[in-house]
């Protein structure tokens, strides 16, 4: 577990930052910038029509009395593209849409729920209720 983290803490900002290097020579440093500066702005904008979206589906469920489970699982994600596409680099802001997408965000919810039905299978979670 833990090289993975530190693959992800280390590993992901040392390619991002040598790919942003490459597009630096590539198309200029103020392009770069630009392009920077574009995807957090358009991934704002994206995070809080999504939110609202997923705010306003919340609130339909409850007022029905169900539980909004699905719902929960797009705030989490939408929540979490906000936060990466902050950051600057290529690959991180695509990770950052493909969570504010609600078609790629579908996919990862459903790959995020067999993965914990998995886990309650296989005994690797338990579940305490006191």
């Amino acid at each position: 577990m833990f090289s993975k983290l530190l693959l992800i803490f280390i590993g992901v900002p040392l390619i991002e930052l040598a790919l942003l290097l490459k597009i630096g020579q590539l198309i200029g440093i103020g392009y770069t910038i630009l392009i920077i500066v574009l995807t957090g702005f358009v991934g704002v904008l994206l995070a809080k029509q999504q939110g609202f979206i997923v705010v306003k589906q919340l609130q339909n469920s409850l007022s029905y009395g169900q539980m909004p489970g699905d719902a929960i699982l797009d705030g989490i994600f939408i929540f979490a593209g906000g936060l990466v596409l902050l950051t600057p680099g290529l690959i991180t802001d695509i990770f950052g849409f493909l969570c504010l997408l609600p078609g790629s965000r579908r996919f990862f919810k459903d790959y995020l729920k067999n993965l914990l039905k998995h886990y309650l299978a296989t005994g690797h979670v338990r579940i305490i209720m006191k």
